[in-house]
């Protein structure tokens, strides 16, 4: 079990982060419309899996934002953007925002995703959700890169997640 802080304040973090040249977990989350979207539906591409607690916070906008940015340069890459926020809420916050470099998903019906990622939010206010991390895969679905944020609620290191795919 790993360990991280909100706000100064430890927090266990369940599941175990994928290693890197390690295959990632197969999951099936839910996108936009409420349908089913697998790590499949990407097969492929190369993927970034921004991952966090929720859209409706700060830091989490931020690196939603960050990343639409930086995914109009990538060839061949989609940035998932991952939370347990509604998909409607996702939706209306990109809507909102003008973002349409990312995709969303929703861990609404995939909680087994908080435990084969190792990002699940074991105890503290914020149980029940995942913690900020950023995972790299290949076209094959090969980890590159991982990153468990220490700190919820500091950004991931966009930089060292994006050197992955170069």
């Amino acid at each position: 079990m790993a360990q991280v802080t909100l706000k100064g304040n430890p927090v266990e973090i369940g599941g175990t982060l994928p290693t890197a040249g390690s295959q990632a977990p197969a999951f099936t989350l839910v996108g936009e419309g409420l349908t089913d979207t697998s790590l499949k539906d990407f097969a492929g591409q190369r993927k970034v899996l921004n991952i966090f607690p929720s859209i409706d916070t700060p830091t989490c906008a931020t690196s939603v934002r960050t990343f639409n940015a930086k995914a109009s340069a990538l060839e061949n890459t989609v940035v998932l953007c991952i939370s347990a926020d509604l998909p409607f809420a996702q939706a209306r916050f990109c809507g909102a925002e003008g973002l349409d470099n990312v995709k969303t998903l929703s861990t609404l019906r995939g909680r087994d995703f908080h435990n084969a990622y190792g990002v699940s939010i074991d105890n503290g206010p914020l149980a029940g959700l995942t913690a900020r991390a950023v995972i790299v895969l290949d076209e094959n679905d090969t980890v590159l890169h991982t990153e468990l944020v220490a700190e919820i609620a500091d950004e991931p290191n966009y930089d060292a997640a994006l050197a992955a795919l170069n």
